[in-house]
């Protein structure tokens, strides 16, 4: 059944004229009555019945010539142009049904208006630094981008609003690149009654000979 279609549709899109440029007439059939009118619908892309002719789907008629010739996009070709029913060629060499719309100047969150004394004029809409913009159901929105994703922290990370903290575990303070960790000398503060020993992270408390380090590990007895 379908090659059978199709053959109807090839059978019935042809050219009214020949190449002397008389209409076919059929044996034993009259030309239509409408046949005059019809007359200027010329072209190589023609469907006719009983009734009449008139452009095959998906072509119409050129202002200029009058023939059919002229493709239909029905989803619109934006900034490129109709080659064939809906197939449009787009200024970055791509065909398709249809062309993407180019970027605006202000790029893809749209525009804001900025006033001053000299008058007003449209801004790209963006979002502080450490934010992302975002579309939701109910318009677009900065959400905090939480960079402990990809900072570079030493010890734990902290997300704050707009950036981040590195933080270092007990017995380490930040270093001044303010990523690394480093050592804090707790025995600096001396809290061993007399001698005391530091190590990576904490500290160690010692007596002088004849005395016992007391159970609460900082003092001597």
């Amino acid at each position: 059944p379908v090659m059978l279609v199709e053959l109807f549709f090839q059978a019935a899109c042809v050219s009214l004229f020949l190449p002397g440029g008389q209409g076919r007439v059929y044996p034993g059939r009259k030309k239509p009555a409408s046949f005059a009118v019809e007359r200027r619908r010329v072209g190589p892309h023609i469907c006719f019945s009983g009734f009449g002719s008139g452009c095959c789907p998906g072509w119409m008629l050129a202002p200029g010539s009058g023939q059919c010739t002229l493709p239909l996009c029905s989803f619109g070709c934006g900034s490129g142009l109709c080659i064939a029913p809906n197939l449009c060629s787009c200024p970055d060499g791509e065909q398709g049904i249809t062309c993407p719309e180019p970027p605006g100047t202000c790029g893809e969150y749209g525009c804001d208006l900025s006033c001053n004394h000299g008058g007003c004029q449209e801004v790209a809409r963006v979002c502080p630094l450490g934010f992302s913009m975002v579309e939701t159901a109910n318009g677009i929105r900065c959400t905090d981008i939480d960079e402990c994703l990809s900072a570079a922290c030493e010890g734990p990370c902290v997300n704050t609003e707009g950036g981040f903290v590195c933080e270092c575990g007990p017995g380490m303070q930040l270093s001044a690149d303010r990523h690394s960790c480093r050592d804090t000398d707790e025995c600096l503060a001396t809290p061993c009654q007399h001698r005391c020993k530091n190590s990576i992270g904490s500290y160690r408390c010692s007596c002088r000979p004849g005395y016992h380090l007391h159970g609460n590990r900082h003092s001597c007895v």
